[in-house]
């Protein structure tokens, strides 16, 4: 079988060789509240919560490659990662196996990376598919629950896969947190794509509006001689074809 390493870095070049920032990128920018809560949970139990979220970073990263790996039929390469992490990871794993047999799943495409000319950011979707016949697009999570952040996050993606790029026909979002340790929990969440559509793409395009008002000025741009490779997709206007272009790169945007 095909192996598929567990790491990927990407960056996201607009169509006139601008690097533009990644739908995760522009979502950082909101507060958490909630991880200020837990780390205090973890301080007064004595946890060093640098080396917990550093272990649980890594077997998120791993868990979210092996579940992409087995969507694509591919096998997914753990070759950098150590026993701790590689356990966690297969948990993550089976966790979402025995939820997949209580669902007929099928494939369209999986970890699609698109770029949008007209907003200037990019994005990689975890899974668009049919899940029981309804045209879904998904985000795989792993972390304790699931908060209103990772449908904003949603609504950048809904906008590059329905309405800006490639029209389409997304019935509903759904967001499937996986746990990786005994206290995280299996958690699916989901909304109608025109809850998408009147409120969080707006809301995602409130924090895209200020990124770009707050780096106004530094934009970064491909050099001539870089090596890049184009996705070609259809522009939300309908005015004919656009050059869409996504680079792997050191430092990772998604």
């Amino acid at each position: 079988m095909k192996k598929k390493l567990a790491k990927a870095h990407r960056r996201y070049i607009a169509g006139l060789g601008e690097y533009v920032p990644g739908v995760t990128t522009i979502v950082g920018q909101l507060a958490k509240p909630a991880l200020i809560s837990w780390a205090n949970k973890m301080g007064l139990k004595g946890i060093d919560t640098t080396k917990y979220v550093d272990l649980t970073a890594q077997a998120g990263t791993l868990a979210h490659a092996m579940i992409i790996s087995h969507l694509k039929g591919e096998a997914c390469d753990t070759g950098e990662y150590g026993k701790t992490i590689i356990d966690l990871a297969e948990n993550s794993l089976l966790s979402y196996l025995n939820w997949e047999k209580s669902h007929k799943i099928r494939l369209d495409s999986a970890e699609v990376p698109l770029v949008s000319d007209t907003y200037r950011y990019g994005g990689t979707i975890d899974f668009l598919g049919w899940i029981d016949d309804i045209y879904t697009l998904v985000d795989f999570k792993t972390g304790g629950d699931i908060y209103e952040e990772a449908f904003i996050q949603c609504g950048g993606y809904y906008a590059l896969s329905g309405m800006e790029i490639h029209h389409w026909p997304i019935k509903r979002v759904m967001i499937i947190n996986i746990p990786r340790t005994e206290d995280e929990i299996f958690k699916v969440a989901e909304v109608p794509a025109s809850l998408m559509e009147i409120k969080y793409w707006p809301m995602f395009r409130c924090l895209l509006d200020f990124y770009h008002l707050r780096n106004k000025g530094k934009d970064r741009w491909v050099p001539k001689k870089s090596q890049t490779t184009k996705r070609r997709s259809s522009s939300s206007k309908g005015s004919g074809k656009k050059e869409q272009t996504c680079e792997s790169a050191d430092g990772q945007q998604q």
